[in-house]
């Protein structure tokens, strides 16, 4: 590698120590109290790593050479004694403990009940969702938090975002009663300057009359005499004799936390200690769909899919027989199984991509069948959609039919949708052989029946007349 270009005219900091600037007298002196004055406190919480939390691609484990350095020689012999010891000893790419999940024909997923499990899918490579979350599976999180915040006042987020859009709209209506009350000050003095003397003297009068009838001990006592600016109320003498005060009761001042609990009038205030944290029993788990299970099953062996009915494993033949079987509603029996299964065409595609380094998402909310994220959903959004459409081979029953040709309506309904959450719409063309390979010993070689579909990708872009004139 070559080094990187360093320019003679600038010395190297080791060499040249950094000049320290002078100060002179003429200059201003530094005020102490801005030095010392306090940052600004972070209002926000500060986000987690995800860099370091999802550093891991995929849930495996790697073990890879080290580097080698040309200008150490000593780090070939690391390499090659590295490299011998694996030879020796490989070591194993996945967990201790394997990863356990149970079919569910019900939903037609596969359930992850196992905290650190679900930790380990969902950072390693985005796997599953939350079934009391939106994508994350973050509800025992959540739930802390809302405990927490109750307990000191704050609420749920529900009740904080209720109680901002009360202070919101009471702000709103105490700043237009300030604008009204200021339209009329305005207009009563540009009323005031409009009137003649005479007009003036009427409303005085006016006044004094109306607070003569209502204030009467007000009265002036000389009737050409303005009113004072200063006059004293002198209130009538309470006739009701007041009622002596009795049982009362001191409240002594006790420590923030604790809870007084009164019944009627009693000499002693019961005092109750603060309640302890409360356990939680997490009550979510990770759901994954077809594709998402095979591919951890078959391609990477990370995980191990129980049948729900007598806890054994499925063999990787059974459970392609078993998902292709569930691609369909309602279910499909074996013997009507063909090539151009849902499952089998979402499994070409999310295969594909994920090979190529790509966080395969669902797309069901976006009107598609997948999404493609380039990190994963926390990074940043999805950059493109995928609409999957079977390609027959032409003279097949299918190509004849049309089977798997859309309208232009729905293609300009979804491209309009894509274009407006701003991802590129591709639509992936996938051949479908005209027969499956045969299974041997009743078992069906997966390699192969992958490698009879083929893929086409092409990029829609939504045109626009405005933005592609001369």
């Amino acid at each position: 590698m070559a080094a990187p270009q360093v320019d003679g005219n600038v010395g190297s900091r080791l060499d040249v120590p950094a000049a320290v600037p002078q100060i002179s007298k003429d200059s201003p002196t530094q005020d102490p109290a801005a030095s010392d004055k306090p940052k600004p406190v972070r209002t926000r919480p500060q986000k987690p790593n995800y860099f370091l939390i999802h550093s891991k691609p995929l849930p495996l484990e790697t073990h890879p050479l080290p580097a080698f350095v040309p200008q150490n020689p000593l780090s070939l012999l690391r390499i090659a004694y590295i490299y011998l010891s694996q030879l020796i000893s490989a070591p194993s790419s996945h967990r201790e403990v394997p990863i356990t999940g149970i079919f569910s024909s019900e939903t037609r997923s596969v359930h992850i009940t196992d905290h650190a499990s679900v930790r380990a899918l969902w950072e390693m490579g985005f796997f599953g969702k939350g079934t009391m979350s939106r994508s994350e599976p973050s509800w025992l999180d959540r739930e802390k938090a809302r405990l927490k915040a109750s307990k000191r006042g704050g609420g749920t987020a529900e009740e904080n975002t209720r109680k901002r859009r009360e202070e919101r709209k009471l702000f709103k209506l105490e700043r237009a009663r300030a604008e009204a009350e200021q339209i009329e000050e305005t207009l009563r003095q540009e009323r005031a300057a409009l009137g003649s003397a005479k007009q003036e003297k009427d409303e005085e009068k006016a006044t004094e009359i109306a607070i003569s009838h209502v204030f009467p001990w007000m009265q002036q006592q000389d009737g050409d005499a303005e009113f004072k600016e200063e006059t004293k109320a002198v209130p009538a003498e309470d006739t009701k004799p007041q009622e002596p005060v009795t049982n009362i009761v001191e409240v002594p001042i006790l420590p923030i936390g604790t809870t007084i609990h009164t019944a009627g009038i009693q000499d002693e205030t019961a005092v109750t200690e603060p309640e302890e944290e409360v356990s939680i029993t997490n009550q979510e788990h990770l759901q994954l769909n077809l594709e998402e299970s095979f591919f951890l099953s078959y391609a990477l062996g990370s995980l191990r899919i129980l049948d729900p009915n007598t806890k054994q494993p499925f063999s990787s033949p059974s459970l392609l027989t078993l998902f292709r079987q569930h691609s369909h509603f309602p279910t499909a029996p074996i013997s009507t199984l063909r090539a151009d299964d849902p499952f089998l065409l979402n499994y070409v595609v999310y295969h594909h991509y994920r090979s190529l380094g790509w966080v395969v998402r669902p797309g069901v909310k976006f009107s598609c069948d997948f999404l493609l994220y380039n990190r994963g959903p926390v990074f940043s959004h999805a950059e493109f959609a995928l609409l999957i459409i079977p390609e027959y081979a032409e003279g097949s029953i299918e190509a004849a039919e049309g089977k798997g040709k859309m309208g232009w309506w729905w293609l300009h309904c979804v491209n309009r949708v894509q274009s407006q959450v701003k991802k590129s719409l591709v639509i992936v063309y996938v051949k479908v052989p005209k027969d499956l390979p045969s299974s041997e010993n009743g078992e069906v070689d997966i390699g192969k029946l992958l490698r009879g579909y083929e893929m086409r990708e092409f990029v829609i872009r939504r045109w626009l007349a405005n933005r592609s004139r001369d």
